[in-house]
């Protein structure tokens, strides 16, 4: 049971508190706003530019404040997702909105709280036609003072990007972590601020699970969250933009919301739909055109040193601006050819996947990583060894739709300049969904990938692509907030450390069973499962090895959720375990109903899931580095049938470090009143599908 507690100081600062039974989880905290301040014209210095936010004087926002009016209301509603880990969805909440006065100045401030039964959201709200108008944020004053020492589970804040490994510490630890990061570093930390991000997944001594993270975030900074170990406080920490400021606003306006989830248990915090629940309704009339995807790419090979994006043999010390394309040399690893191309559409439509995403097709790769221009790609012409046309035809003969692929390298301005025919030529060519990238650092230069400005152009491109029907895939983008429900185009995002990295050196296999708790929690992620071959210098001249089991793999389709679901790895590793390749094939993904069976952050996760179209049942589990054995209730299935499992599971010898290939199939009759007892190796993990029986024990 929560509560929520109200309050101005006597200094007339608002606060807030929070309390989940009779325990506070937030102590009583204070809200408002520093606002950047004037400047009289006879106090300039007209020789000097003033270009820091810390060069002009600033006001309080946070204090002197008066209660004019409170409004009550409370809320309940059931809605259907597009897509989603179930298809309905329980809104539920008490609301409460505060009408505040400053004395000394009349601006006014509204704050709307929502208290649901997993948590709380709230945010400030700014009305029209006030002396406030246009103003600047210098930062937003949120404080969230834990009652004790959290155990945490978080990522180093970090302006542009949230790929790293989590730490786990007590949150009164985490400015040592940054004191051992500088130390180590004898430059500077690498690390924009001394933070953590958001979604910050805790946990209380009594067992309480604790989330801090926003929803709705909408022409508005991102948030970080700064942290007072003596006073267990955590103060917001918005994403500046070039000069320093953090948000430009003006009235009527209203901030993110802020959320704090609290449930009883890890499985509690993985059903939480909070943060969906905090974001307006879909805004299409028609989403006829959204749809799940299954896909395949020609990517893996790129990421591992396989092959190239880049098309000339001259990579990468030729300038673009002087390549004659029809003259250049190729350079032999070029993979998005037709050729190579056409191998993947014939293995993706021979397995059932409904497409195939290619990157590397366009111009410019030569000259694109890091680049200080404002000109890269045009999103429109393909290398020579790219028939467009003719691959596109090849493609949709297979019953295979292409995904469009467009790296922006950050250079944000063209990649607007050209949207509209981008978008224009994928319509025209019947693509309809796009994976975007952002690598690189922003041009204009010094604004940051989790600023106002690039906030703003993220939802842009989603908006503008739904002009053309068109599903986005944003990779290196601003982390979710639940937006996927007011624009479900927005189909997929990567936004953590996904399954590139294990070919940049590996990730440890606790990180799958965070992400679920922490990155997941605002929506889906391209997390690009699905490799078998684990080490790379087998078919490339990489020496990193993927720290998982097949089995482990195949677990991350019911666990890792996505509406956009990839098969990463080369069609010629399937070929040599296409039985456990089945999994891939038959998994669905979408739902109508998620069952969270067990988890332990940092740990293992194990999730069942039921089709939304067929009705049938999947089940997948992930671990650790360690050896784990779970005794599985199947009462999630229908009462008075019998089913056919089918489970995919680590040998007795399996191991992520020596044998991650060895994997056992079992198929077993069992009803809801059965318990599977199932172990997962050192990185491991299972999966498993259900198929109802027929009484003469066929398959329906």
């Amino acid at each position: 049971m929560l509560s929520l507690e109200i309050m101005l100081s006597d200094e007339g600062k608002p606060m807030y508190a929070l309390k989940y039974s009779d325990d506070y989880i937030i102590l009583p905290s204070a809200l408002g706003f520093e606002f950047r301040g004037t400047i009289k014209a006879t106090e300039l210095d007209f020789g000097t530019t003033i270009s820091k936010a810390d060069s002009r004087p600033s006001r309080h926002f946070n204090d002197h404040f008066k209660i004019v009016n409170i409004y009550r209301n409370s809320f309940d509603q059931t809605w259907n997702p597009v897509w989603g880990e179930e298809s309905e969805i329980r809104n539920h909440y008490n609301e409460l909105l505060i009408d505040l006065v400053q004395s000394e100045t009349s601006e006014r401030m509204s704050i709307r709280f929502r208290l649901f039964d997993d948590g709380l959201g709230f945010r400030y709200e700014f009305p029209g036609g006030q002396k406030l108008n246009y103003f600047v944020i210098k930062e937003e004053l949120t404080e969230f003072a834990l009652a004790d020492d959290y155990f945490a589970w978080w990522l180093p804040g970090d302006y542009d990007t949230q790929e790293y490994e989590y730490v786990e510490s007590r949150i009164s630890q985490v400015p040592e972590y940054f004191q051992n990061a500088v130390s180590g570093n004898s430059s500077q930390t690498p690390f924009s601020i001394n933070g953590v991000q958001t979604s910050l997944l805790m946990k209380t001594d009594k067992g309480v699970f604790v989330n801090i993270h926003e929803a709705a975030l909408i022409d508005y900074p991102c948030m970080h969250l700064l942290v007072d170990p003596l006073r267990k406080v955590l103060v917001s920490h918005l994403t500046p933009d070039a000069q320093g400021w953090k948000g430009y606003m003006q009235t009527p306006c209203n901030t993110p919301w802020r959320t704090v989830q609290v449930t009883s248990s890890a499985e509690s915090m993985l059903a939480s739909r909070l943060i969906l629940n905090l974001n307006e309704p879909c805004v299409y009339d028609d989403v006829s055109w959204i749809h799940p995807v299954k896909y395949m790419g020609v990517w893996w090979e790129m990421i591992s040193g396989a092959g190239t994006w880049a098309y000339t043999s001259d990579y990468p010390s030729v300038k673009l601006d002087v390549i004659d394309y029809k003259l250049a040399q190729p350079n032999g690893r070029h993979s998005a050819n037709n050729e190579n191309v056409r191998r993947y559409i014939d293995f993706a439509s021979a397995n059932g996947f409904d497409a195939l995403l290619v990157e590397g097709w366009n111009i410019g790769w030569e000259d694109w990583a890091d680049c200080s221009k404002d000109y890269v790609f045009d999103f429109q012409t393909p290398y020579p060894d790219f028939d467009i046309a003719s691959l596109n035809e090849y493609a949709h003969s297979k019953g295979i739709k292409l995904i469009m692929h467009h790296e922006s390298s950050s250079s944000v301005r063209n990649y607007e300049r050209h949207m509209e025919d981008a978008y224009t030529l994928m319509n025209q060519y019947g693509y309809d969904a796009v994976k975007s990238g952002y690598v690189g650092d922003i041009l204009p230069r010094g604004e940051h990938h989790y600023g106002q400005w690039m906030v703003n152009h993220y939802l842009y491109a989603v908006t503008e692509a739904a002009k053309h029907h068109i599903m986005v895939n944003a990779h290196e983008a601003v982390r979710p907030t639940g937006l996927c429900r007011t624009y479900p185009n927005l189909i997929g995002n990567e936004s953590a450390r996904g399954t590139e990295y294990q070919a940049f050196g590996g990730t440890k296999p606790n990180h799958v069973t965070i992400l679920p708790f922490t990155r997941l929690n605002g929506g889906p992620m391209d997390f690009t499962p699905g490799i078998f071959e684990m080490d790379l210098s087998t078919f490339s001249n990489n020496t990193s090895k993927v720290n998982a089991t097949i089995a482990n793999q195949l677990g991350l389709y019911v666990t890792m959720y996505s509406p956009l679901q990839m098969a990463a790895d080369l069609p010629q590793h399937y070929e040599k375990f296409m039985d456990a390749f089945q999994f891939i094939k038959d998994v669905a993904v979408d739902w109508s109903e998620s069952r969270y069976l067990t988890a332990r952050p940092g740990d293992y996760v194990v999730i069942a899931r039921k089709a939304k179209d067929s009705g049938q049942w999947f089940l997948g589990g992930v671990t650790d580095e360690q050896k784990r054995t779970f005794d599985l209730t199947l009462d999630f299935l229908e009462p008075d049938l019998q089913y056919e499992a089918t489970i995919y599971r680590d040998a007795p010898d399996a191991d992520y470090r020596t044998n991650p290939q060895a994997y056992e199939i079992e198929k077993r009759t069992v009803s809801r009143e059965d318990v599977l007892s199932l172990t997962a190796a050192p990185g491991g993990g299972f999966a498993i599908s259900f198929t109802v029986l027929t009484a003469g024990g066929s398959h329906f």
